[in-house]
């Protein structure tokens, strides 16, 4: 039987490794995979809310130069006219160019959410950060959120503005302080959990000063939940803006807001449906952008729920 013959490799000499291509001082840069169209793509839901609400941020801003008239121009002769070409969406029973009053509603509407969205995002953190940070003050301070949050936001909206006499900013007011609750107890959860973090317990045996912690540890990672918090925030302000002014206890009636336009709507409703069904698509259409917005801001932000990290 024959023995099979093992061909060691040949070793290395001087003259091949000198014999050997040079190897590059500087590798060519590695192009990112990750960017800011990889991130739509990834998040097709955020593209659609964005550009939903792009589109209604743009009808806000240009809504004197998209063919609109006053929208409180009173023309009787000119009641109740069907949508025609000469008047897109008809008028109501004082004359009043439905479109002109829908397009400039939109400005009503996106003023109250995004106000609200801002205001009790700030309000509610800074005591959603103090509750669950400073111990002592956190049974005070939450006895007294619960004790709002029993109340639902509608009827402690309008239990606010039965108190002062109605205007866009008092509409704000009134649901900004029913909306803060529902933030302080959102931060106060995520800084319990973030204050028992080994990066914390570090900071304070180093001696920080607990504002210095809070601004550099805690304060960043509650920025994408109260992202998130804010855009349901403003879709629910607008909802809850276009309830008040629909009873009247909202906008003045002299404010073409989109609630208002529903409310003087509402008693033709079965022989002009055409008054209450434009408003209400404009609010629906609004509120599922800024819905869409929030649904992909949380898909992306957490990651958990992220495909890759």
């Amino acid at each position: 039987m024959a023995s099979a013959t093992v061909v060691a490799p040949a070793a290395l000499t001087s003259r091949d490794v000198a014999a050997a291509p040079p190897m590059p001082d500087v590798l060519p840069p590695v192009k990112p995979r990750r960017g800011f169209l990889g991130f739509l793509r990834r998040n097709p839901t955020i593209v659609a809310g964005a550009g939903l609400l792009l589109v209604m941020l743009a009808i806000a801003i240009f809504a004197p130069l998209l063919f609109t008239t006053d929208p409180t121009a009173l023309a009787p002769a000119r009641r109740t006219r069907e949508p025609s070409a000469m008047y897109w969406f008809g008028t109501d029973m004082l004359g009043r160019d439905v479109y002109s009053r829908v397009l400039y509603g939109t400005r009503v509407s996106l003023l109250v959410g995004f106000s609200v969205a801002l205001l009790s995002s700030v309000i509610g953190l800074t005591i959603g950060l103090i509750s669950g940070f400073v111990r002592w003050a956190d049974s005070i301070i939450m006895r007294i959120m619960d004790g709002m949050m029993s109340i639902p936001p509608i009827l402690l909206a309008i239990a606010l503005m039965a108190l002062t006499r109605g205007s866009v900013q008092n509409v704000i007011i009134a649901i900004t302080i029913a909306e803060i609750p529902r933030v302080s107890r959102l931060v106060r959860g995520v800084v319990l959990s973030l204050r028992e973090q080994p990066y914390v317990d570090a900071a304070v045996a180093a001696g920080t000063r607990t504002p210095v912690i809070i601004w550099r540890h805690i304060l960043p990672n509650t920025l994408a939940p109260i992202t998130v918090q804010a855009t349901y925030i403003c879709a629910s302000a607008m909802i809850v803006e276009a309830i008040l002014s629909f009873i009247g206890a909202g906008t003045p009636p002299i404010i073409p807001s989109w609630g208002n336009i529903m409310a003087e709507g509402r008693a033709l409703w079965q022989v002009k449906p055409y008054i209450v069904f434009f408003p209400a698509i404009f609010l629906s259409i609004t509120v599922l952008a800024v819905n869409l917005l929030g649904d992909g801001l949380r898909d992306a932000l957490d990651p958990r729920m992220a495909k890759r990290l």
